[in-house]
């Protein structure tokens, strides 16, 4: 598999159509988990997609083959995510507030007991700026002052927007509306 994905990373360098077809069949899967993590919806999520294997395809050359292939295309989706929200950013709704309310570590084991798929839904049912913060912050590993900088927004409002966002996953598990 490995001597497969470097030829195919090989041909996508020479710019061959059919190299870059098998790498986007090869990855679409993995590309799409991350894009549709950061989207409300599967047509948001194709779009980051498409521009992000437009990145992938464009800065191939700065690939290092040391690395984990995945690793360095995760980067890339991530990124184009967050430039998709920037873009994005007017039409959706952000809040800053200066104290944020914590949720207590036995509301988060709630989450332990749902399949991925459900967690999926829940999140992607999340207004997008909550949504990308907190797949920033508890997928990512991303700190709040990382995000803020990353979205340009404060701290506050990234710690602010992470509250709700979990203070919204909490409801709809209470609400069971999944």
């Amino acid at each position: 598999m490995i001597e497969k994905i470097e030829q195919l990373v090989k041909g996508c360098k020479s710019n061959e159509r059919n190299a870059q077809a098998a790498f986007y069949k090869l990855f679409y899967g993995y590309a799409m988990s991350i894009c549709l993590r950061y989207s409300n919806s599967r047509a948001e999520a194709e779009e980051i997609l498409n521009d992000g294997f437009l990145k992938v395809f464009s800065k191939i050359d700065l690939f290092n083959p040391d690395l984990e292939i995945k690793a360095w295309m995760s980067r890339i989706f991530v990124n184009t995510a967050i430039d998709h929200f920037r873009k994005n950013k007017k039409h959706y709704h952000q809040e800053d507030i200066d104290e944020v309310r914590e949720i207590s570590s036995k509301d988060e084991n709630i989450l332990d007991s749902l399949s991925a798929e459900e967690i999926m839904k829940l999140v992607q049912n999340l207004a997008p700026s909550y949504q990308l913060v907190f797949n920033l912050y508890v997928v990512e590993g991303y700190k709040h002052h990382e995000i803020a900088a990353q979205l340009g927004i404060s701290e506050g409002t990234s710690k602010s927007n992470l509250s709700m966002a979990r203070a919204k996953l909490k409801r709809a598990l209470d609400e069971n509306v999944y």
